[in-house]
């Protein structure tokens, strides 16, 4: 193997919120790089990434795309990762792969809190990451006042290793705090060196000096050189920088102007630099990159294409990949460089590598796959992320029910966070999402894909029904007909029950009244009675004891007892005061804590029981609420939620308990249902 290769290798995923300006700085890169000859734009629709259909409609990454370049010397692969909290999943499935991240955002103070569950994230995995502050011209702070706040989102020490060079409000160029050369920008080509601004230095000495202090917290040597103020060599800055962003300890902060290329040179310098090397990832998860006894990769990422089938990324943690390899069992049939949606064929490719393989047909996202018959350590894959909306579809055609299952399972391989179920009380077939976008792409997918329309509806309240009041109730089944007749006889009593105990049936019968071969017919028509009460809904919480009967030697059937319990149902539930019950949820919502007094009154706002709040462990600056909500109120909770929170409010939630429904509200769902009267 050779380790100069691998020592050139970068692979960076691009993160941030959406509307920072990733898809713009990976355009700049590759042009800058030339990879591409000319920049794509995002009206166009002509981006290298962003180029699926659903995603040039929407203007915004809704998955990862792949792009590979060159720069000095060194191959660097770019994951474009969506930036809206709807397609969260996408970015932290190919998180899990990148050697080191980009996060992208706007340097506006008040949006930088939305950065705090992507650093969660990063910091949790250990993942190096830096800082990009893109669109600097629109900045309405000052440098060090957006440093501040970032320093208030991250839990890792954040660090300039830049300043700005402005001239009134426009930025004109940066000091780099390692060697405290300035630079002049110029659009189309590199940045000029020139002198400090005298006015300036006060300012980039302080920054400096705050770089290399949280460089000493890392550095002992370095520590006494700051105390005994002596000037630290730059190699030795650059090798600190370079272990500490390895290691995940500090956050260095770049800026620039991405649509103009300006700072996308440095940073790249920076990813070069800094940034480890793929060998350094792999031994920090405890793998020999260099082993090649196995071969192992993980999938960051499935995409079913409408030429060549399944195809699956990978990321190479040990040995090489060669087409044909065997892993898990499964050939490898193809190995391919992506740039946006081009497919280049390769027949090899190593540690590091971030590449595409044909059909691995049956293996999904986050898989560790091995050139043996099963991998000798499973690496860790992210969590899925806990549905927090949905919709009931039906097709268009009623000829592709057939279809749906299918076409459903497959749009979950390429997306582990959708989710669908076909509900066992409301028979709906149900998709779950991240929100109102993930779901209407998925739509949008099956559609275009798999020639799948669908229609749309909110899923229905799974209400159920109880009873208030007992009642003892006869019920009579007697059919006469040319031959044999039909005849069953019941006396049923019927109770109310705790809330949550359930249906028990019992029989008292002594004598024979009801011979025992019949008593399974009498369970079986209460049951079936059960399904749907006098509002409509299935009843829980019911006990109904078959007390006496009679029988006739020939007329009588288990048919006939079963009519016969469901006639006295029928009559008795009427009597016992029926009332509706809802599904109340468990609702755990996390919040920033200037946001709490929103989320409370939005929990209240739709019916809720707040339990408590109370800060979020290990979240600086954010608050746990906890509630109890009607399911019938959570429809839309997640938009509002969202809306209330700058985009990153979620909650989880699980069923809880059975409640009366409120009396007009009842009222409502009756007459909306068209079920039942009480």
């Amino acid at each position: 193997m050779n380790h100069k290769v691998l020592e050139n290798t970068r692979n960076v995923a691009i993160v941030g919120p959406y509307s920072g300006g990733k898809t713009t700085l990976l355009e700049s890169i590759l042009y800058v790089t030339g990879a591409t000859t000319r920049k794509g734009s995002i009206k166009e629709g002509n981006t290298i990434s962003d180029s699926s259909p659903e995603a040039k409609e929407r203007q915004m990454s809704v998955e990862v795309s792949v792009a590979t370049t060159t720069y000095q010397g060194f191959e660097l692969t770019f994951l474009d990762c969506p930036g809206s909290i709807e397609f969260a999943q996408e970015t932290y499935n190919a998180l899990v792969g990148a050697g080191a991240v980009i996060i992208v955002c706007e340097p506006e103070i008040d949006r930088l809190l939305t950065l705090s569950p992507l650093l969660k994230f990063l910091d949790k995995w250990e993942i190096p990451h830096l800082v990009f502050l893109n669109k600097m011209d629109r900045a309405k702070n000052r440098f060090m006042e957006v440093l501040y706040a970032l320093k208030e989102v991250s839990t890792r020490p954040v660090i300039p290793q830049q300043y700005p060079i402005r001239q009134q409000d426009e930025l004109i160029g940066y000091i780099d705090l390692v060697t405290e050369q300035a630079y002049h920008y110029h659009p189309g080509s590199p940045a000029d060196p020139i002198p400090l601004p005298e006015h300036l230095k006060e300012e980039e000495h302080r920054a400096r000096h705050e770089m290399l202090e949280v460089l000493a917290d890392f550095d002992d040597h370095l520590l006494e050189e700051l105390i005994e103020e002596i000037e630290p060599p730059q190699e030795e800055i650059l090798k600190d920088l370079k272990q500490d962003l390895s290691a995940d300890l500090i956050v260095p902060v770049f800026f620039g102007i991405a649509d103009q290329d300006y700072g996308v040179r440095p940073l790249l310098d920076a990813i070069i630099k800094e940034a480890p090397a793929p060998t350094v990832t792999s031994e920090r998860r405890g793998l020999k990159p260099t082993n090649q006894e196995e071969t192992l990769v993980q999938v960051l990422k499935t995409y079913f294409t409408q030429q060549g089938g399944q195809l699956s990324l990978v990321r190479i943690w040990q040995g090489d990949l060669t087409d044909g390899m065997m892993l898990n069992g499964v050939r490898a049939a193809g190995i391919y460089r992506l740039m946006g949606v081009q497919q280049k064929s390769i027949g090899s490719a190593s540690v590091g590598d971030i590449v595409a393989i044909g059909r691995l047909e049956g293996i999904t996202t986050g898989t560790t796959l091995s050139s043996k018959d099963k991998p000798s350590k499973a690496l860790p894959k992210a969590d899925i992320l806990e549905p927090v909306y949905a919709l009931a579809i039906t097709p268009e055609n009623r000829k592709d029910e057939v279809k749906i299952s299918g076409a459903l399972n497959k749009l979950m391989i390429e997306d582990p966070s959708l989710y669908w179920e076909q509900h066992g009380d409301t028979k709906e077939v149900i998709l779950w999402g991240q929100g109102e976008i993930h779901l209407q792409v998925a739509l949008d997918r099956l559609r275009r894909k798999y020639n799948l329309p669908m229609t749309t509806h909110l899923p229905q309240v799974p209400y159920k029904e109880t009873i208030r009041q007992a009642t003892k109730v006869h019920g009579r089944y007697k059919h006469q007909t040319g031959g044999h007749g039909a005849f069953g006889d019941v006396y049923l009593d019927i109770k109310p029950l705790d809330r949550g105990e359930g249906f028990f049936f019992h029989e008292t019968i002594v004598g024979g009244v009801v011979p025992k071969q019949y008593i399974p017919g009498v369970e079986m028509g209460v049951r079936e009675y059960l399904a749907h009460g006098p509002l409509g809904f299935p009843v829980v919480d019911v006990d109904v004891t078959l007390t006496d009967g009679s029988y006739h030697s020939v007329d009588s059937s288990e048919h006939a007892f079963k009519q016969a319990a469901r006639i006295a149902m029928t009559e008795g539930m009427a009597k016992c005061n029926p009332i509706l019950l809802e599904p109340i949820l468990s609702v755990t919502v996390s919040a920033p804590a200037e946001c709490t007094a929103k989320v409370l009154q939005l929990v209240s706002g739709r019916r809720g029981q707040i339990l408590g709040y109370e800060p979020r462990s290990d979240w600086k600056g954010w608050d746990q609420v906890t509630a109890h909500l009607p399911q019938a109120e959570m429809h839309n909770f997640i938009i509002e939620l969202r809306s209330l929170t700058m985009g990153v409010g979620t909650f989880i939630w699980e069923y809880d308990h059975l409640q009366e429904v409120p009396g007009k509200l009842k009222d409502r769902v009756l007459e909306v249902t068209g079920n039942g009267h009480s």
